[in-house]
């Protein structure tokens, strides 16, 4: 199995720019492609200011943050990544866009590199098939934040070889995380899991079963869980969350992946939790 060196990863949002920090962190060679300068340096930059963080908080050292640091770099032209032999996409959540991410990059790359998607919720193997290499194909699906979250669900379709497969449970390794097998179904294993109570909750909630706090509370103090169901919510996103729903719901067809009204109207006002500020609870934005 050939040994992994160098990590590409398409985009430097919040979690293309964990991946790349964990990535450098963990001694690979990373190149982060954007689309744009003003994204490569607001991404470069956001993980810059999560090193110096670890630093302060005594979790990293000054050295190792400066080798993390000088091991990184970011671009806009996805030739840079023609050498990777591991690129993770994490760029926005519609398919159209990595089809053609991934159709332009798979003539670019060499062909011996393991490709990986880190979507939360669209199959491996519609995006496997927009390129010439579905056999180098896997889903590895990180959590955020990506530095903090040891889990990440390697996802496996029916045309991934072993050779890669092998390879992706490496590299997770290699990044300081823990993997975990699953198959190539709409919300893999935490977010068919999660998905639903969250769904659930909000329709206790419709339907009078208890309020926000307590539905919270109960969870919280009676299951043992660090945060209640509309307090996740809200940390995720009530747009993500809608957004992952319809797509199982597609898929699956079952009610108990069905977005509520409730929840659906909330997006629809801009409530979408901590990032507008407001959602089951408000917000201060600083």
């Amino acid at each position: 199995m050939k040994k992994i060196k160098k990590v590409g990863v398409l985009g430097s949002g919040l979690m293309g720019s964990g991946i790349a920090e964990i990535a450098a962190r963990a001694g690979y060679e990373t190149v982060v492609r954007e689309i744009s300068s003003e994204l490569v340096d607001k991404g470069l930059q956001k993980v810059h200011g999560s090193l110096g963080k670890a630093v302060e908080k005594g979790k990293l050292e000054a050295a190792d943050r400066d080798a993390a640091v000088a091991r990184l770099s970011g671009t806009v032209d996805l030739g840079a990544l023609a050498d990777c032999d591991v690129v993770v996409e994490a760029i926005v959540e519609n398919l159209e866009e990595k089809r053609k991410t991934f159709s332009a990059l798979d003539q670019v790359v060499q062909p011996d590199a393991i490709f990986a998607s880190n979507t939360s919720s669209l199959t491996i193997t519609q995006m496997a098939m927009f390129t010439q290499r579905p056999e180098k194909f896997v889903g590895l699906h990180f959590f955020n934040p990506v530095p903090v979250m040891k889990l990440v669900e390697v996802v496996r379709t029916l045309l991934t070889s072993q050779e890669a497969y092998d390879a992706a449970i490496e590299v997770v390794r290699g990044f300081g995380k823990e993997p975990v097998t699953a198959r190539d179904n709409s919300g893999f294993l935490v977010n068919r899991l999660l998905v639903p109570y969250l769904l659930d909750a909000v329709r206790a909630y419709e339907e009078g079963v208890g309020s926000i706090e307590d539905i919270d509370k109960a969870m919280q103090l009676g299951c043992g869980y660090p945060m209640g169901p509309f307090t996740l919510l809200d940390f995720v996103g009530l747009d993500t969350t809608y957004y992952i729903a319809n797509i199982m719901f597609d898929e699956y067809r079952e009610k108990r992946f069905a977005p509520p009204p409730l929840l659906k109207q909330m997006v629809l006002a801009g409530r979408l939790g901590r990032k507008s500020g407001r959602g089951f609870y408000e917000h201060s934005r600083k």
